[in-house]
């Protein structure tokens, strides 16, 4: 018999939202630069950009990459930030749902019409994004759950993350489906017993597809 999970279990940056690397032009526009300025691609061309490969390496943090980044935009536009927050509301905050994307909501739509829970498990949603930015983003409001480290202190791939997620949404782990783009947030939950899907930002439908199949939904 094919699995037919319970939940779908989605990290935000990058599987919610499009990447900042996808939105360079978003961003230059929101702050003033000139088109072209900021060059850094992360996994769409990691061999340019030696940050994001030490990251993959895990020489460096997630969020040391970012305050890196916000670092080197602050210097550029001269702006006093001191945390990820403040780059990421003045490059998307004025509207969020430009930078959301349409295969996230397709699913999140067939998932909650299905019957099935949704939750978000983040590592730094409020803490990247700002408190106020996703009350700006309605299709939040029908989820389950949002288990944010912001608040727990809890980072993935930590098992408590991934437990405290399964606690709220009163489920086993394996009728649970998680989404991330990172590796290492992804061995973190199969270690705990939760079906997965390495997220692929550079193929965002087949990844959501994947993910429908575990859940027993068409991606049609």
């Amino acid at each position: 018999m094919p699995l037919e999970a319970d939940a779908l279990v989605l990290d935000f940056g990058g599987v919610v939202t499009r990447t900042l690397f996808e939105t360079h032009d978003l961003t230059e526009r929101a702050l003033g630069l000139e088109p072209g300025t900021l060059t850094w691609q992360g996994p769409f061309e990691p061999g340019s950009d030696p940050l994001w490969r030490s990251m993959q390496a895990d020489e460096i943090s997630e969020r040391d990459y970012w305050r890196r980044r916000t670092e080197d935009v602050a210097a550029l536009t001269g702006r006093p930030w001191s945390e990820m927050a403040d780059f990421v509301k003045a490059a998307r905050g004025a509207d969020p749902e430009a930078v959301i994307r349409p295969e996230a909501l397709q699913a999140i739509e067939t998932t909650r019409k299905a019957g099935k829970k949704l939750a978000i498990l983040s590592n730094e949603l409020d803490l990247f994004y700002g408190s106020d930015f996703k009350m700006k983003l309605p299709f939040l409001q029908g989820f389950d759950t949002i288990v944010d480290a912001t608040y727990t202190k809890i980072l993935k791939p930590d098992p408590r993350a991934y437990e405290l997620c399964l606690s709220e949404l009163d489920l086993p782990a394996e009728a649970c489906v998680f989404v991330d783009d990172q590796l290492r947030n992804i061995r973190g939950a199969e270690a705990v017993g939760m079906h997965s899907v390495h997220f692929d930002v550079l193929d965002p439908a087949a990844s959501y597809s994947e993910a429908f199949g575990l859940l027993g939904l068409s991606s049609s």
